[in-house]
């Protein structure tokens, strides 16, 4: 991916949740490289109702409808004007952005999927939306593009991540390699700081045996050892995207009972604002398994946004 395919679907709602997520991206997102999309999907009244007749007993439904169509596109209107100078105050030049508001066709999440296949390196949806029941855990919207898009990288940002710190979740797959060359690629000479993170669950809890001490202190160190290779491999990616070496850690986790808990608690007390992530793995099973770890990462963080790298 080069520079000129940088270009962000950034889908919004017209929900305090979908600025942030715009907020969010006009502090991470590096201005002159960077072209944005500000997409908006509006319903609309099918044209065929107002062909019944002005002397039908729908009359003055039908005029209600189109109040409510107007009043609709004022404040649709409004909110894309206000995202869009967010971006701009953020630095993004008014040329780089674009306000695309999209009359319903199929579907509110299969319009943005149909529209992210038109060229862009991410979709960037706020984790909740405008209807208060449905996104008691999940905004549905955002559920929808979580299990269906696997063709580009996804951002869930919820609440009001900070940036300039990236925490990047990785094993010896293919799928984590590709999330940091991607991480490299959208980061690369930004200034910011990539912490490179593997998580291994507690042997006890994944084979079920009895070990001594001894055994377990020298499991934990074989791994440790062989997942050197990998955090090398990826220092030199991000390293060799624009990274500069003191701006690159690692850290290993053992025994733990959940990945996506580990990586979550790591977020928190380390103050990083956003989780990287792959969502496939080398094989079919460990693509299941990258599935899991990834979706449950973007139901626990609340207050992080997390980038899921296909």
């Amino acid at each position: 991916m080069n520079i000129a395919q940088k270009k962000i679907l950034l889908a919004i709602d017209g929900s305090q949740y979908s600025l942030e997520a715009v907020r969010y991206a006009g502090r991470v997102l590096s201005p002159q490289k960077i072209e944005v999309v500000l997409f908006h999907v509006i319903w609309k009244v099918d044209e065929a109702l107002y062909d019944i007749g002005a002397e039908s007993l729908y009359h003055q439904k039908l005029m209600d409808l189109r109040a409510w169509e107007r009043e609709q596109k004022k404040q649709t209107q409004a909110f894309m004007d206000e995202a869009r100078c967010i971006l701009i105050d953020s630095g993004l030049p008014e040329k780089l952005i674009t306000v695309k508001i999209h009359q319903r066709k199929k579907g509110i999440a299969r319009d943005i999927i149909i529209e992210s296949k038109e060229g862009y390196s991410a979709v960037v949806v706020g984790q909740k939306g405008l209807s208060k029941l449905k996104d008691l855990v999940i905004g549905s919207v955002a559920e929808k593009l979580i299990n269906k898009i696997a063709h580009i990288p996804l951002w869930v940002v919820g609440g009001k991540p900070e940036t300039g710190k990236i925490l990047l979740a990785l094993d010896a797959s293919e799928g984590s390699m590709r999330a940091v060359d991607y991480v490299g690629t959208m980061m690369g000479g930004s200034g910011c700081s990539v912490t490179l993170l593997h998580v291994e669950r507690d042997v006890h809890f994944l084979q079920q045996i009895d070990m001594l001490p001894s055994e377990h202190d020298a499991l934990t160190k074989e791994i440790a050892k062989d997942i050197m290779p990998v955090f090398d491999e990826a220092e030199n990616r991000l390293i060799n995207a624009g990274f500069i070496p003191s701006q690159v850690n690692t850290s290993l986790i053992t025994g733990v009972s959940s990945r996506a808990g580990a990586i979550i608690k790591e977020a928190k007390q380390g103050g990083y604002g956003t989780i990287a992530i792959g969502r496939r793995g080398m094989s079919k099973v460990e693509e299941f398994f990258m599935g899991r770890v990834s979706n449950k990462v973007i139901h626990l963080a609340k207050e992080t946004a997390v980038w899921v790298v296909t």
